[in-house]
């Protein structure tokens, strides 16, 4: 599913510069620094992000590292509620439930520190991108082992000429995914 406001896509989108042979020859990167820096493009994301948090009856939102970070934190702050990074592995202090998953060459851990969420609260993860699904798919396994349950994920830009949103079907387990701009 992607944004319901036309307008709010068109904004945003304008405001993402792409960047050819980033960070590699042949790859064309999507730089969100002109959005954040755009005060009327921030807000009105930051806006989009708490409104979706409120609707969908999160208790708490879930920023993944680390430009997931960036939006998910003003959007906890503006929809009154708190807010939980999931981190890469080593960078949390505690105990913390890790999760690992596979990368195109390799393989990566995430972490959530285990007081983060208390049993049965529900949680929107915010990432900043969508493009094969490893990264959420992991932060979604993570957050349900750390005793949370998952309202939705809303991530600002989705690759949709890759295959993240079928491989996310079987971690959102019902629960809603929405891209607000569909690359």
């Amino acid at each position: 599913m992607t944004s319901a406001d036309p307008a709010l896509a068109e904004l945003l989108n304008s405001r993402i510069r792409d960047v050819p042979d980033y960070p590699k020859p042949g790859v064309l990167f999507k730089d969100i620094a002109p959005l954040l820096a755009d005060a009327e493009a921030f807000g009105a994301l930051t806006r989009a992000l708490a409104d979706r948090a409120k609707a969908l009856g999160a208790t708490k939102v879930v920023g993944l590292e680390a430009r997931g970070f960036v939006l998910a934190a003003p959007a906890a702050f503006a929809a009154g509620l708190g807010f939980v990074p999931i981190r890469k592995e080593g960078k949390l202090p505690g105990e913390v439930h890790r999760q690992s998953y596979d990368l195109e060459y390799g393989s990566a851990t995430l972490e959530v520190q285990c007081d983060a969420f208390t049993p049965g609260e529900r949680v929107l993860v915010v990432d900043d991108v969508l493009a094969t699904g490893g990264t959420i798919g992991a932060s979604l396994d993570l957050v349900r082992r750390a005793g949370a349950e998952l309202a939705g994920v809303v991530v600002l830009m989705e690759l949709g000429f890759l295959t993240g949103r079928e491989r996310l079907a079987e971690h959102l387990d019902g629960a809603p995914l929405e891209t607000l701009v569909l690359v």
